[in-house]
């Protein structure tokens, strides 16, 4: 019989497994087996605990976004007044625990996927549906209206456009650069949409 409160632990565990499983050998060779022995637990308690490997796939994904919203909501606490905000979300997108390799490529593997699994899917659009409402919602109080959901569709694209070229670059990424250069971007755009 299990140990009262081992589930949230034997959880995390395996989804730990999964990402470093995945950033070691990619997502189509993150086997059962391989999580299983990254993680030092028997193959059957990914089937107990997830009932298989797509939905560990997918606890792992929503993890890694859970992570980075939590590290958002931390920074946007202490952003005073809409331009923070949106410096807020630059340096969470940007910063050095999502650069970690096993995020970074667990990302692209997930990001690869989206087009084949309705529930990465979803994690996705859930991603970048806040990303566009965080973005919206700050560029309301300092754009016109009518530059509003264009200015927020352009910082989406670029913070995932970055994203993606630093993932497939062999060198890593000069983060402060990166936020540098968004943070110009948004400021060009404000001044010229006011």
């Amino acid at each position: 019989m299990p140990k009262v409160g081992m589930q949230p632990i034997r959880r995390q565990q395996l989804i730990d497994a999964t990402i470093r499983t995945i950033a070691r050998v990619g997502y189509s060779d993150a086997t059962v087996g391989r999580i299983a022995r990254d993680a030092g637990l028997s193959t059957g308690i990914i089937s107990h605990y997830f009932g298989g490997k797509q939905a560990l796939l997918e606890a792992a994904m929503a993890q890694v976004l859970f992570d980075l919203h939590d590290a958002f909501l931390e920074r946007v606490a202490d952003a005073e007044g809409a331009r923070a905000r949106l410096s807020a979300i630059v340096a969470t997108n940007f910063a050095d625990d999502q650069y970690r390799p096993e995020i970074v490529r667990a990302w692209l593997s997930f990001w690869a996927q989206v087009p084949f699994s309705p529930a990465l899917g979803r994690l996705q659009q859930i991603y970048s549906r806040r990303l566009i409402s965080n973005l919206r919602h700050a560029l309301r109080q300092l754009v016109p209206a009518h530059a509003v959901a264009p200015g927020a569709e352009i910082f989406a694209s670029l913070i995932d456009g970055f994203w993606l070229r630093s993932t497939t670059s062999t060198t890593p990424p000069a983060l402060a650069q990166i936020r540098e250069q968004v943070e110009s971007s948004i400021d060009r755009y404000i001044r010229a949409a006011n």
